[in-house]
């Protein structure tokens, strides 16, 4: 899984919103998205597990004569404040500029590049996880699987759905992923029966 630092380590400025409808209940819940691009890294902002919030910023970077919102105001699990574009931004101004009006406002700020979105597995697995975003986990199938994981320290995806009992199965795991409870390696290849999963404990 990409890291936070990964993500937040250092292409129309009015482009057509993609409207996208909202999940209650969820501290990463769909914004309306200026492109696709914006949209591609939404995905991958909202299964980080070291992100505890993403939502479309509304934050006013002034540079000069110039103003510039960011696609995106994130914080991860440290409390620590992000503003990140989409790598279709196109800025009107210096990058290290906006980091440092940033920092004034008490914000980090990047472009995440396009290699960060595309490369490896990371969108697509999160974009099948998405699929089941809001999906309710009845309390006995929550319980049973987090007790499996802290018996056993880590199961395949595939022991994962045979402990599920009152629910779907798949969309039960996926939304105790997205919740933040579970986490798996996304990064490296498509979720499958052979996946590692763990419980993350807060």
């Amino acid at each position: 899984m990409a890291s936070q630092n990964h993500l937040h380590s250092g292409a129309l400025n009015a482009g057509h919103l993609l409207e996208q409808s909202t999940s209650a209940g969820s501290s990463k819940s769909q914004p309306a998205f200026r492109s696709k691009a914006a949209r591609d890294l939404w995905c991958v902002l909202t299964v980080n597990p070291d992100i505890s919030s993403c939502s479309k910023s509304d934050v006013v970077l002034n540079v000069g004569d110039i103003s510039h919102i960011p696609d995106f105001s994130t914080f991860d699990v440290d409390a620590n404040a992000w503003l990140v574009d989409a790598p279709d931004r196109i800025l009107n101004t210096d990058a290290t500029a906006l980091q440092t009006a940033a920092a004034k406002a008490g914000f980090r700020y990047r472009q995440v590049s396009s290699a960060e979105i595309y490369d490896g597995y990371l969108l697509q697995n999160a974009r099948d996880l998405l699929r089941y975003q809001g999906h309710r986990v009845p309390l006995g199938d929550r319980v049973r699987l987090l007790a499996c994981l802290d018996e056993h320290g880590s199961l395949t995806f595939s022991e994962c759905l045979q402990v599920v009992r009152e629910t779907q199965s798949v969309p039960a795991l996926a939304s105790l992923i997205l919740q933040g409870l579970l986490v798996v390696e996304l990064d490296n290849a498509l979720i499958g029966p052979e996946t590692l999963v763990r419980r993350i404990r807060t």
